[in-house]
């Protein structure tokens, strides 16, 4: 059964009364939970007192698996970490690899970064959304959502031969060049999808029930989100205006223009609405990219098959769909990672649920935990 009663137990609350409070495991198989997440419910009636997310369900070990591979070998193995997200994981392990290694990246392999990362964004974001639909009863801004991730998930496939777990992002550069007709064909889709994205945000946004349902749930203060290491569309949506790709602007990011949307309540309608707004800016910065982008290399010449980087260690994070993904490597000179760390945005953002739940009901417990938007191959690794 997903969800079971645990116990029943009289506990005394904050004004000293005895309530009777009742202990229920929602997951880890259950819908509600986005994955392979247990929350431990403490439940008064139907209102939370207390969330406990208990994680490592999904865990593989992919930091200590990296040990016994080779730099290059390891980067399938971040395809698995945020599987929704693929992109952005080969290139946070990536920058981390080409900084403790010394590799220069050709420019046109880094627009084409740029480019398959902003996409992965718009991806992503779909899944959120249509996901956060699903749980408030709207089964069709889930369509509409994934209607604009598909046409994004053929792009991928055409130029990797993949639809979620890509190996394109590789240290140097990229995989392969962009296929014949593959800008003109990307220029279509991201000229397309702002107006059907405002149609998605008038159909669930602007919609009463959607609105009832979200806002005022899950308030998330900004002073909150700073002290618990918040990062992404969950700390932007309480008014934090940190953004990776603005703050420690890297690859090509400094030559395009583009807004970083913020909310202002920390809600969970809040942060559902600034992934539809992100996801149009995503689309005005590939737009850019391809306006920009030149011929030229897509990798690093002269890398040997076995990289063995000088012995030290290296950091560099990128702005994921969930925030701030950063990796940690140490290098003993040779050709294998001594020791892999990923910093990831899920799992930091995870940590608020117990926060954002107490006091709300068990329907608005599966809604703000939506709203977060865990990928749990990333929180659990």
């Amino acid at each position: 059964m997903p969800v079971e009663v645990e116990s029943k137990r009289p506990v005394i609350d904050e004004l000293g009364r005895e309530v009777d409070e009742l202990v229920v495991n929602i997951g880890p198989s259950h819908p509600s939970t986005h994955g392979v997440c247990r929350i431990i419910a403490h439940l008064d009636g139907e209102i939370v007192v207390k969330a406990e997310p208990v994680i490592g369900y999904l865990h593989r070990g992919i930091e200590k698996m990296a040990e016994n591979r080779t730099y290059l070998q390891v980067v399938p193995l971040t395809d698995r970490l945020d599987y929704v997200g693929s992109m952005y994981a080969n290139w946070a392990y990536c920058r981390a690899v080409e900084r403790l290694a010394d590799i220069r990246v050709p420019e046109r392999a880094e627009y084409i970064r740029v480019i398959v990362c902003e996409l992965q964004r718009i991806a992503s974001h779909m899944m959120g959304v249509g996901a956060s639909g699903a749980d408030t009863g709207a089964a069709t801004v889930f369509i509409y959502a994934f209607e604009v991730r598909e046409r994004i998930v053929e792009l991928f496939e055409e130029l990797c031969g993949a639809r979620l777990t890509y190996n394109y992002v590789r240290p140097g550069g990229v995989s392969a060049d962009l296929p014949d007709g593959w800008i003109e064909r990307c220029r279509e889709v991201v000229r397309w999808a702002p107006d059907r994205l405002l149609e998605l945000d008038r159909l669930f946004f602007g919609n009463y029930i959607a609105a009832e349902r979200m806002k005022g749930i899950g308030v998330l203060s900004q002073s909150d989100a700073i002290a618990w290491g918040a990062s992404g569309p969950t700390a932007r949506a309480s008014g934090v205006t940190f953004d990776i790709r603005k703050n420690d602007p890297y690859s090509v990011y400094p030559r395009i223009d583009f807004r970083v949307p913020v909310g202002e309540n920390g809600d969970c309608f809040d942060r559902g609405r600034v992934k539809v707004l992100e996801a149009i800016e995503s689309c005005r910065i590939v737009d850019q990219a391809l306006e920009q982008i030149q011929p030229g290399p897509v990798a690093a010449e002269g890398l040997p098959r076995l990289l063995r980087p000088r012995a030290g260690d290296a950091y560099d994070h990128i702005e994921s769909a969930r925030g701030s993904l950063g990796v940690y490597l140490v290098s003993d000179g040779s050709p294998r990672p001594f020791r892999m760390h990923v910093r990831s945005p899920a799992f930091c953002n995870l940590q608020l649920l117990g926060l954002l739940a107490r006091g709300h009901t068990v329907s608005d417990l599966v809604v703000i935990l939506g709203s977060l938007d865990p990928v749990f191959g990333e929180v659990d690794r």
